[in-house]
């Protein structure tokens, strides 16, 4: 064990950088905030658990009133099985045998598993699994104008869920979508076609799952859905800032960095590089936003070092040897880039949480 690790009862000011640090007081404002917005509205809230990968974390999310969580890969799923949660889908197009067994051995032992599924290829995958096993529920994955997954049209949606409930060792358990933001209206015509066409050929529907943090607080606009999935509100993000769906004082998570060098009046350089900060620019110009100086761009990075132009910063300037905190573009690859996350109230650490999930991408 390191002895230099983060503890209970440290300050954050102490710990060695770059650091990922989470406020406890802003994520919970952000979960009480988010299922109060759901409840409201009577919408069933399934939180994605890739932003955080931690189970106590996904714990907090169902007691706070969620009704399951959301997993994008069956190893990741895995590990909340391993930590009692009974209620889990898999927003992915599950494909090859090892991926399949595995999937298999978790339907066996947790309450409710469901999958997606965009192509007769995947479900006959499927099918071949789970013919004379435990029956697997699959989502018919509908690309509503997100332009990433899923079957292109109403009717496409309605032919898939009938092969799904025709094939051996399926259910067929609803529709799912991933679609772009603020496009609700659009959206909820394109899933009403398609519940129509599966109400005219007596397939039953029992769930409608939306999804997305930037469609977040748009949610109650799509009403046929049944349920919300959602991600990064837990921690938010600079994305997130400039969606409009958070304050910077909502964002929980800074990633603590260090100046290690100032080379010229108009550069300093940090230890945080792209193995402490997320490579996606998400259409900024830049790295993340520094939360001391909002002026300075981090505008490049290596394995370990971001490079800050300060030309904008005035006369009040980083020093080397000072700490600075980064409000990051995606919180969610920063989750993925450490073992660990510390916990925070008012700086000093409440505890330090292994991120169980990480690195599960398969």
């Amino acid at each position: 064990m390191n002895p230099n690790a983060p503890k209970a009862g440290d300050r954050i000011d102490t710990l060695s950088t770059p650091l990922p640090v989470i406020d406890e007081t802003v994520m919970a404002g952000n979960i009480s905030r988010v299922q109060s917005y759901m409840d409201a509205h009577g919408i069933g809230f399934r939180p994605h658990i890739k932003t955080h990968k931690i189970p106590a974390l996904a714990k907090a999310q169902v007691d706070a009133g969620a009704r399951g969580i959301n997993c994008q890969k069956v190893t990741e799923a895995e590990i909340f099985a391993d930590a009692g949660f009974h209620d889990i889908l898999i927003t992915f197009n599950i494909i090859g045998a090892s991926k399949l067994l595995r999937l298999a051995a978790l339907n066996e032992r947790i309450d409710s598993l469901k999958v997606a599924a965009d192509s007769a290829v995947t479900v006959a995958g499927l099918s071949q699994a789970f013919a004379g096993r435990r029956p697997l529920t699959v989502l018919v994955e509908c690309d509503t104008g997100g332009g990433r997954c899923g079957i292109q049209s109403p009717e496409e949606a309605h032919t898939l869920a009938r092969i799904i409930s025709d094939s051996p060792g399926l259910v067929f358990g609803g529709l799912m979508t991933f679609p772009k933001a603020n496009s609700e209206a659009d959206v909820n015509l394109w899933l009403k076609a398609a519940l129509a066409l599966l109400d005219a050929d007596g397939l039953p529907c029992p769930i409608v799952s939306y999804g997305g943090t930037p469609s977040l607080f748009s949610a109650h606009k799509v009403t046929v859905a049944t349920e919300h999935r959602a991600g990064t509100y837990i921690y938010n993000d600079r994305a997130m800032m400039r969606e409009g769906h958070c304050t910077q004082d909502q964002c929980a998570m800074h990633v603590l960095a260090t100046v290690v060098s100032r080379p010229t009046h108009d550069r300093a350089i940090l230890d945080a590089g792209s193995k402490a900060l997320t490579s996606d620019l998400f259409g900024f110009a830049d790295f993340g936003l520094i939360v001391e100086y909002p002026m300075a761009r981090i505008v490049g990075l290596s394995e370990e070092h971001g490079n800050v132009d300060l030309s904008l910063c005035g006369d009040i300037r980083p020093q080397i040897g000072e700490r600075i905190r980064i409000i990051p573009n995606h919180t969610c690859v920063v989750s993925n880039l450490f073992d660990d996350m510390v916990f925070h109230r008012d700086g000093v650490v409440t505890r330090v949480e292994n991120v169980a999930a990480r690195g599960m991408v398969w």
